[in-house]
């Protein structure tokens, strides 16, 4: 199975820059459907943990304000290529995913 989180870096001068995108709903549960006649359950993801080389460069505590499919870019010093990020998350219903690159 294919992983939902897509991942590019770039290596320029030191700086290592990490985009991505996690394929997630990101539902609220605010959001009513009529179709069903009920209000849609919350399933979002609550914590993203980035690492370099297993030392975690970026923590973040999402909620329901984020929007479906977050694209998440962010830039660190440290690396080489050949080393590797990963990026991984854990959503509401306790579901988590990860996946990981080598920085080129």
């Amino acid at each position: 199975m294919a992983s939902a989180i897509k991942i590019r870096t770039r290596y320029k001068d030191g700086l290592t820059t990490v985009r991505s995108i996690i394929k997630h709903p990101m539902e609220t549960g605010f959001r009513f459907d009529a179709d069903a006649g009920e209000m849609v359950p919350a399933h979002y993801i609550t914590e993203v943990i980035c690492r370099h080389n297993d030392k975690i460069v970026l923590r973040c505590d999402w909620s329901r304000a984020v929007s479906k499919n977050p694209y998440l870019s962010f830039a660190f010093t440290g690396a080489v290529p050949g080393d590797t990020v990963s990026i991984g998350w854990t959503d509401t219903k306790g579901l988590s995913e990860s996946a990981k690159i080598i920085i080129r």
